[in-house]
């Protein structure tokens, strides 16, 4: 499917997320956006602006795009907007013209406290926006809009679930390059080069920023986080966990995998390691089992958290799922704790469609780290994998 058939079939949705939550009108501000661009945009635009730029996306599924005139044939030829205006002197006659035919009850409105991808509109957009329709009974219909937003971006359409999948694949098949690679010996810096050559050559690129993705931690003294990778060397008898994906066609792919070099004499990983590996393992699977639509987030992290306490074991410090699509933090629904930092999203409930990961980590004094990551979609009856989940670690000879 082309970019114009999945920018249409997102302002599909647009429509009927807002007939279910009741709004008339969203509407999205957008200026320079190659420099600062709505996170939505993507989605339901299709391609960027220069001049101060409105997108009225109504209930009734009769959209209009007002834009310079320099940009009216580019927003025409994504094929997604039949309704373009273009204006010269300034977008605010257009856009309260447009508004007077809507007679919207229920504006909607990116911005947000809690969700980084549903808060586009930049203050100075919202000012010039207060200017324009303040003395207009519009302004007083104004309303966040990052429940459309959200929604919008959390299902996936059929078109984004292919991407995601081939996505997924595509890691798939560097992380069993990679396995043929591995030796011992290798430093953290030679192991991210091979990666990101194994990216080069199909052509893609990382999906997150390519100084700390992928993410190397080799043996017991590489530090762990958002990190990039060091001159460490991985040794025999260590465990080796690299956080990695790509963006293909747009999508993005999240996962994490562990290694484990044999030391001399050994045929099998020793008992430390195979005891983490059950307890991540076992806590990503009952996660999955209790991820379902209708449940918060916060609920289906309490069910990880609550294996590793009676377990004895260090609470992480993180959510344990993050939504993934077109940004590999994708926003919406957070499979999170009840934390400050966290706001709303752990009590956002699952919905079919949205593509999460369910990543967890467990230091092994004197080995390193085991730490996993899985993608899985949820359907109306529960979640499936995406890939098939790692339950035991894989051994470097």
């Amino acid at each position: 499917m082309s970019a114009t058939n999945l920018v249409r079939e997102k302002l599909v949705q647009a429509t009927q997320v807002l007939q279910e939550l009741d709004l008339d009108l969203w509407l999205l501000m957008a200026r320079e956006s190659d420099v600062i661009g709505d996170p939505s945009l993507p989605l339901v635009v299709g391609t960027s602006v220069t001049w101060e730029s409105a997108f009225l996306v109504s209930r009734t599924g009769e959209h209009t795009a007002i834009v310079g005139t320099g940009d009216v044939e580019n927003i025409r030829q994504t094929g997604a907007w039949d309704n373009v205006v273009g204006y010269v002197e300034g977008v605010s006659r257009p856009l309260l013209e447009a508004l007077e035919r809507y007679d919207p009850r229920t504006i909607a409105l990116n911005y947000s406290r809690d969700d980084v991808l549903a808060d586009g509109l930049t203050h100075g957009l919202y000012l010039l926006l207060q200017d324009i329709l303040e003395p207009t009974p519009y302004w007083s219909r104004i309303r966040s809009g990052e429940d459309v937003a959200r929604r919008v971006r959390s299902r996936k359409s059929a078109e984004e679930q292919r991407r995601l999948r081939q996505a997924v694949a595509t890691t798939l098949e560097i992380w069993d390059a990679l396995r043929a690679w591995l030796r011992p010996g290798l430093t953290e810096r030679e192991i991210a080069a091979f990666m990101h050559r194994q990216v080069r050559e199909r052509g893609l690129e990382t999906a997150w920023d390519p100084h700390y993705c992928p993410t190397v931690t080799a043996g017991p003294d590489s530090l762990v986080g958002h990190v990039g990778p060091t001159d460490i060397a991985i040794q025999r008898g260590q465990l080796l966990a690299i956080d990695f994906g790509v963006r293909q066609e747009d999508y993005c792919s999240d996962m994490q995998r562990t290694f484990y070099f044999l030391a001399e004499g050994e045929t099998a990983a020793p008992e430390p390691v195979l005891r983490a590996f059950d307890l991540v393992s076992g806590a990503i699977q009952a996660a999955a089992e209790a991820l379902r639509p209708g449940v918060m987030g916060w609920e289906v992290d309490q069910v990880a958290r609550e294996i590793f306490a009676r377990a004895g074991a260090e609470e992480w410090k993180f959510g344990l799922g993050h939504q993934v699509g077109r940004a590999v933090h994708d926003g919406g629904c957070l499979l999170g704790p009840r934390w400050e930092r966290y706001g709303r999203r752990p009590y956002d409930r699952v919905e079919p469609d949205q593509v999460y990961t369910l990543e967890l980590g467990v230091s092994v004094p004197g080995y390193g780290r085991v730490s996993l990551e899985e993608e899985v979609i949820v359907h109306a009856s529960g979640c499936e994998f995406l890939a098939p989940p790692q339950r035991e670690p894989i051994l470097i000879g």
